[in-house]
This record gives C-alpha cells, structure tokens and sequence, in this order.
C-alpha cells in the first residue's frame, strides 16, 4: 500500500509540468506563427513601398492629396519656400552630432496651397538658447523627394505656437496642429527632400523598412521558448522516470 502512495506521489510531481507544458508550447508556437504571418503582411508592405519608390513622380498641385495614395511615394512640384513659419524638428542626430531637421514651407505654383518640406539636417550651435543659421532660395524652384506623413502617437506635452518671424523648435511634427496655426491649405505630407534637389542641407535619409526583420527576430524568440519549454519537460520526465527505478530497484 506505501509502495502505491509513493508511486502516486511520485507521479503527481509531474502533473504541473505536463500541465505547463501543454499551456506553453501551443502558446508560444501560436505566438511565432503569428509573428510569420505579420512578416509576410510586412513583405508586401515592403513589396509596396518599393514599387512606389520605383515609380514615376507624382506631381503635387492645389488639391490635396490622399495621404494612402502619396504614403512613401516619389512627389514633385514647382514653386517656392517661404521662411515663415519654419520649424525646427529639435533632436536629430547626425553621425553622433546633435542637430535639427529643417522643415521649410514650399508654396506651390499658381495656388495657395502649401506642402511642408523636409530639407534635412543642420547641426546644432553650442547653445541651447541659439538657433542655426539657416536660408531658403528664394527662386521658383522645382523639387522632388519622397512623401511621408510623420505620425504623432502621444505628445510629451504642449507644442509652441508657430512663430512668423524666426523658425519654431519643436519635439515632434504633429501636420494637423500645424495646419490649424496657418492661413493657408496645407497638403497632409511631408516632403523629404532629394539630395539632388537645390535648397537642402544633409540628406541621407535611410531606406523605407517595413521592419520584417523585427517579426522575424519575434518569431525565432517564440519558437525558442517553445523548443526551451520542450527540453525542459523533457529533461524532467527523464529525471522522473530515473529516481522511479531507482525506488522500483530498492523494493
């Protein structure tokens, strides 16, 4: 009768394992299938953004643009900047160096209608309390680049009204806030500016990336905890079954 509650006993020891093992190993191999699966949705956005970077320019006019239609694609216009109301994008950094990226408004040809362009980035002087020197052409310019549209998630607190006179420093780009503080139509992208383009600053913006590798990496974490939970449960079976026979052998 002690030899069968040992046993019971024994085999109760490994209830909580077997229990953690069939929760564990379906989840995490549920979560690193579904890591793939949004790897593949990552790879046709990709697939997308290229196409769209490959293609012919769009040229930007008075009306404004669909964002989902323009998201990542080449754009161009004609016109010219205007300095006011100029924002300085604070905390940019550059080959390790502090700086800015300067956005610049390009009113485009025969309308009112303005786009904000990204002319890239300029270093910061030694002080907090000065601004960079920074000038626009003021010719009719044509310009191209890529359009984006900088999303905003949260902000960290209010951001300063913009000022006419000199550039504003702010911590995000938030286009709508910045729409509500001008007279005029505002397209709902920003342009970052081809290098090739007159009127810019240090440009070497990185390539568009869907961040399929990011899934990946998820996925393989996944599929290693599972692997993990498996050896695990394995090795202790295994010590389970060995102190069973050795009891069986002592009896």
């Amino acid at each position: 009768m002690t030899s069968s509650n040992d046993g019971m006993t024994r085999l109760r020891t490994l209830v909580v394992p077997t229990l953690a093992a069939l929760v564990l190993v379906p989840l995490f191999c549920g979560l690193g299938f579904w890591q793939l699966r949004r790897a593949e949705e990552k790879q046709a956005l990709q697939a997308e953004y290229d196409r769209r970077a490959a293609a012919p320019p769009i040229t930007l006019h008075a009306a404004p643009v669909a964002v989902e239609e323009v998201q990542y694609a080449r754009v161009q216009a004609r016109g010219v900047y205007e300095t006011e109301y100029q924002v300085l994008w604070d905390n940019r950094i550059h080959n390790g160096v502090p700086g800015y990226h300067v956005l610049t408004p390009f009113r485009i040809e025969n309308s009112d209608t303005r786009v904000l362009v990204n002319r890239g980035w300029v270093p910061a002087p030694p002080s907090r309390t000065e601004l960079p020197e920074i000038d626009a052409p003021s010719t009719p310019l044509d310009i191209s680049g890529t359009a984006v549209a900088p999303r905003v998630d949260f902000l960290l607190g209010e951001l300063d009204p913009l000022d006419r006179a000199q550039a504003t420093v702010w911590q995000q780009i938030d286009l709508e806030r910045y729409a509500q503080q001008v007279e005029w139509p505002l397209q709902p992208i920003v342009i970052l500016l081809d290098p090739e383009s007159p009127g810019g600053y240090v440009r070497e913006w990185a390539r568009l990336d869907a961040g399929i590798a990011v899934h990946w990496g998820y996925a393989f974490q996944w599929f290693a905890l599972a692997a993990t939970a498996v050896v695990v449960y394995g090795v202790l079976v295994l010590r389970w079954h060995r102190r069973n026979s050795q009891t069986r052998g002592r009896t």
